[in-house]
């Protein structure tokens, strides 16, 4: 930059009135304005100077000792004029005048990071209504785990609370897959609170921790009972393929409870002693109305709705572990099971009497008959060995 034009001899010529004919007029005549005080000249109307008469004003600000201007441009967005402004600031500072320190850039709040995504564990439902459930919470240095055995009767049967380590959790969940499914913490959360809402209707007492772990969830006892959608027009072909549902692995294992278990056995001695003389046929026949009439007399519009639900929720199971058409029956039954109407009856409630009927078969040969020679011992129904949910606990 020539002499003339360095920002001290720069603001001597505009205070002076001295001709400056290499800048332009109107630019010159703003200056001399600016210049009569500028320790009072906006930084707006400095910023739109040219250069060289923008850093005499600021160099005349500097020469009054003030540091309002110099503060305003060491903010501007002409980067050559913030520059000189700080160099100005620190000659001001230099000479004892004090300076307001340049505000820091404010601090990136701390991010706090997304809570790991938790996948919940339930196993498949028991013949009794029993399953177990395995959910998580993310804590500083690991997992709160709970365990817990949920009755579609009685609510939330066992529960622990219990901190792991994350690599732990994990692995559970990933070698659980077949004996149970996953779920969104969300979904294991709600049924962790329908389930203690069952404990309140039914009157069981709340296990030790479960407020704790309804609390840590988020969650609170359901205030309404579950329901089902109504059925629809095609449930009654999945209805009458309900049987096909004791064929799959986890339905296989269900009977009727103990009381018509007795009632099974009680109707297969009646025929088996009766009086009439019957061919095998016949004895089967009767047999097998005897079964249906047991199942129609044990499905109350109460068992009809709890079998619904079970249903229901096996085949979310199914779903889960990819097997769409169980789901689909089992969807079928549940909606009419839990609605009605009652007709056509329920396969897969006939079935599963009419297994029961299959473990003690062959005692409906009568004693002396020839069939009774070359049948088996009638085989005692299997005493259910022990299941334990993912995380260890006992399903009964």
């Amino acid at each position: 930059m020539p002499s003339s034009l360095e920002p001290r001899p720069l603001f001597d010529a505009l205070r002076s009135g001295a001709p400056l004919p290499n800048l332009a007029p109107d630019a010159v005549e703003q200056a001399r304005t600016l210049a009569k005080d500028p320790a009072a000249a906006p930084s707006a109307s400095v910023e739109a100077l040219p250069p060289a008469l923008a850093e005499a004003i600021l160099e005349g600000a500097v020469l009054a000792g003030s540091t309002a201007l110099p503060e305003a441009l060491s903010r501007s967005n002409v980067k050559a004029l913030a520059k000189s402004a700080k160099k100005a600031l620190y000659r001001l500072r230099s000479k004892g005048i004090a300076v307001a320190e340049a505000p820091r850039p404010a601090a990136e709040p701390a991010r706090t990071p997304e809570p790991e995504a938790l996948s919940a564990l339930v196993t498949t439902i028991t013949t009794d209504g029993r399953r177990a459930l395995v959910l998580g919470r993310s804590l500083r240095e690991g997992i709160e785990s709970v365990q817990a055995v949920l009755s579609d009767e009685l609510g939330v049967m066992q529960l622990s609370l219990t901190e792991v380590k994350r690599g732990s959790y994990r692995q559970r969940i990933k070698d659980s897959k077949g004996l149970a499914v996953e779920l969104s913490r969300e979904e294991g959360a709600a049924l962790l609170a329908e389930a203690a809402a069952l404990n309140l209707r039914s009157r069981t007492p709340f296990p030790k921790d479960l407020d704790t772990a309804l609390r840590h969830h988020g969650v609170q006892p359901a205030t309404s009972e579950p329901t089902l959608p109504p059925p629809e027009p095609d449930d009654v072909r999945g209805v009458l393929e309900g049987h096909t549902l004791h064929q799959t692995v986890e339905i296989s294992e269900w009977l009727p409870p103990e009381p018509e278990l007795r009632k099974v056995t009680q109707k297969v001695e009646e025929v088996v002693h009766s009086p009439l003389s019957l061919s095998e046929a016949q004895r089967e026949e009767q047999l097998l109305q005897a079964m249906r009439s047991l199942a129609r007399a044990f499905f109350t519009p109460e068992v009809r709705k709890r079998y619904g639900l079970r249903l229901w929720r096996m085949a979310d199971f199914f779903e889960r572990s990819g097997r769409a058409s169980a789901a689909q029956v089992a969807r079928a039954e549940a909606r009419r099971l839990f609605h009605g109407p009652v007709e056509p009856f329920s396969r897969f409630a006939e079935f599963l009497f009419e297994k029961a009927l299959l473990l003690i078969g062959p005692r409906a040969t009568a004693p002396g008959t020839p069939q009774q020679a070359s049948r088996p011992a009638a085989p005692e129904p299997a005493a259910p060995s022990e299941r334990r949910s993912p995380g260890g606990l006992i399903i009964p």
